[in-house]
Formats: structure tokens, C-alpha cells, sequence
């Protein structure tokens, strides 16, 4: 699996993020962000994390989807958990909308914070999160029909990913996650030219996400981005060579 490095030396492994998705305290993938798509995958989310770990990712991204809705994280037992069980780097989302939240967070060994809302919204407040915490916040510039979308994926705003990267990017942000919201969940094949646009507007990470069905998809994503997240490819079998991470 050494046959794709990005500039820092990281071997294929290390650049996959697998994500655990939670709803009502269990292990779901959404398609194209619909809620009412919800499958679940797992009753056991520390279960999950104990395999992603012992498999070898040395990344883990969790989302609080009910949060990103509601705008206060509702899953932070299962959270401390999750930390608990799994070796590496725990990156987190949804509903992150204060800095006492990212304070909390920080006390229970997360180590980056995925924030997106919050920099449309109360941007004075996400750029003293920032500088509270340096090199551990992601923005999060989710995109459906070319804007960046807000609030768990309800609202679009008038904004695109790439004035958003423009506009922050002196700040000392650790980097980007980008989520092409009308393939994510769907398996049908990533969107390259999107992340290639952005990756000419920065020198930080970019964290691909959205579509992924199988390994090649991984690769593609990676010859224009930094990282990529998976999530239903590998849960339902389609990521060689973790096609048996799940079963049984």
C-alpha cells in the first residue's frame, strides 16, 4: 500500500479516514444528506472504533448528525468513548457552535474540530476558536449545487467553497473538509475536478469526501487531495483490501 505518498511521506493507509456517523447512539450513513435515508450500520459505535483501530487507520472522523441539525452535539458519552477505544487522531463534527463546546472537547483528548455552521454564522466566534486552538480546526466547506451548505446540509448559502477558503485561510486552521453532498452516500464515483479547483486555492489539507465505492475511487481522490473520508464503501464491503472489516 505504499504506492501513493502525499508530500508529507504518508502511505495510503494513513491517508483514508473512515467515519462513524452518529444517530440516536448508533453507527448510520446518510445518502446525498437525507435523514430520512438513515441505514444503520451498528448499535456497537465503540465496537467500530475498536476494529477501524486495530486495522491500522490512524484517523478517525466523527459526526454528530442530530447536532449538526440541532447545533449542540448530543452524542459526547458515546464520544469519550470512542476516544477510549480507538489509538489515533479523533477528528469531530457536528453541531460545534461554541467555544465552551470545543473547550469540552479538547478536556476529553479529541483532537481536531470540524466546524462549518459557525464560520458562516458567528464568524468573530469561530476565528477565537481558532486562535484558542491552532492547527486543530477544520472548516468545513460542504458543497451542494456549487455553495456551501449549512446546518446539518439544510441551508445553502451564497457563498462557495472557494471565496470560503479565500476568505480564511491567513487563520491558522490545521485545514479543509470537503463534502460533495449529492454523492456522499450514494456510491456512485467521486468528483476530482471539484478538489483539484480547491486545492489551487491553498497549501493546506484538504479532506476529500463523497461518493467513494471502491478502492479506485480512494486513489482518484487522492491524486487531488491530501486525505479522503470513506464510510459507506467500507461498511458494506467495497474497499479492498478491508472488504471483511465488518462482516460477522
Amino acid at each position: 500500500m505504499s504506492e501513493l505518498k502525499n508530500r508529507d511521506g504518508l502511505e495510503l493507509q494513513d491517508r483514508i479516514i473512515p467515519a462513524i456517523d452518529l444517530l440516536n447512539q448508533q453507527v448510520v450513513r446518510l445518502k446525498a444528506g437525507d435523514f430520512s435515508s438513515a441505514k444503520v450500520y451498528s448499535k456497537n459505535p465503540e465496537e467500530i472504533a475498536k476494529r477501524l483501530s486495530d486495522a491500522g487507520f490512524k484517523t478517525l472522523h466523527v459526526v454528530d448528525l442530530k447536532g449538526s441539525l440541532l447545533g449542540n452535539s448530543q452524542e459526547l458519552k458515546i464520544l469519550e468513548r470512542l476516544r477510549s477505544v480507538f489509538a489515533g487522531i479523533i477528528q469531530f463534527g457536528g453541531g460545534l457552535r461554541s467555544q465552551d463546546m470545543v473547550r469540552r472537547l479538547n478536556t476529553i483528548g479529541i483532537n481536531r474540530f470540524v466546524i462549518g455552521t459557525l464560520a458562516l454564522k458567528d464568524q468573530e466566534l469561530f476565528v477565537k476558536i481558532v486562535e484558542e486552538f491552532p492547527q486543530k480546526v477544520i472548516l468545513s466547506i460542504d458543497s451542494k449545487g456549487g455553495k456551501v451548505a449549512t446546518d446539518g446540509w439544510s441551508f445553502r448559502a451564497e457563498v462557495s467553497p472557494k471565496e470560503l477558503i479565500t476568505y480564511f485561510d491567513k487563520l491558522k486552521l490545521w485545514g479543509y473538509l470537503s463534502t460533495d453532498i449529492e454523492k456522499d452516500g450514494t456510491l456512485k464515483g467521486v468528483n476530482p475536478e471539484f478538489y483539484k479547483e480547491l486545492k489551487r486555492e491553498t497549501q493546506k489539507p484538504i479532506i476529500a469526501s463523497g461518493g467513494v465505492a471502491s478502492i479506485d475511487d480512494v486513489k482518484t481522490l487522492l491524486d487531488v487531495a491530501d486525505f479522503v473520508i470513506v464510510g459507506k464503501a467500507l461498511y458494506e464491503g467495497r474497499l479492498s483490501p478491508w472488504d471483511d472489516l465488518f462482516k460477522g
